[in-house]
């Protein structure tokens, strides 16, 4: 019986969770907004503590951050730090696009299957927090080229940082054509067995990254 509860209330937890991020990504929640225990619970229905528990959640994943005296705001991403997410971005993925050849071909095949996705995503038109999903899982795809649970598990925090900007970012852009474009890019560079002029190519990719981030954060309105 106690078992049963505790799934239940988990269950709830993820779905104020899901509520969340998806207003997060959406943009009804703008970086630096205080997000209040007792107005969500009432919004949305379920216990101050499930909220509670619910923002821990997002803190974790970095999408919110929690500060002593004031509570918990959605996470604001600093110029100061999007050099450094970019410059750390470079390094995983770079490392699985030279490890392309060592890699088993079920670990290639989640590169193209990755492309693919983001592919299908991108021509259905679907919202910001949609391709923002579809995106990283190429990125993530590259590093999981390395074989390295911890290399991915790094490139999973790094990523946390930035996917409230990224959202930003596929929101504004409205290029979704090029976007999946320059993915392609890089998946036929690794296919064609070119890692070196890949390896540059995604240089190249994630320079602009970086611009289309400090451009998307200077962009949000102010709380």
């Amino acid at each position: 019986m106690y078992e049963r509860l505790r799934v239940d209330r988990s269950t709830t937890v993820d779905r104020v969770v899901d509520a969340l991020r998806a207003a997060l990504f959406a943009g009804d929640l703008e970086p630096g907004t205080p997000l209040r225990e007792q107005p969500l619970a009432e919004a949305l229905g379920v216990a101050r503590s499930t909220v509670r528990e619910a923002m821990t959640m997002l803190v974790t994943e970095g999408l919110a951050v929690r500060e002593p005296n004031k509570g918990v705001s959605v996470a604001i991403l600093h110029p100061a730090a999007v050099a450094d997410i970019c410059k750390a971005r470079f390094v995983l993925e770079s490392a699985g696009i030279r490890a392309w050849f060592d890699a088993d071909e079920l670990a290639r095949e989640r590169v193209r299957a990755a492309m693919r996705t983001f592919a299908a995503t991108a021509k259905e038109g679907a919202d910001p927090e949609a391709m923002t999903e579809t995106h990283l899982a190429i990125h993530r795809s590259l590093v999981a080229l390395t074989g390295s649970a911890r290399l991915i598990a790094t490139a999973d925090s790094i990523t946390g940082e930035a996917r409230l900007a990224l959202a930003r970012v596929d929101a504004l852009r409205q290029d979704a054509r090029q976007q999946v474009a320059s993915h392609r890019k890089l998946v036929r560079l690794l296919d064609k067995g070119d890692l070196d002029e890949c390896v540059e190519e995604l240089r190249r990719h994630l320079a602009g990254a970086e611009e289309s981030l400090l451009e998307a954060i200077a962009t949000t309105p102010p709380t």
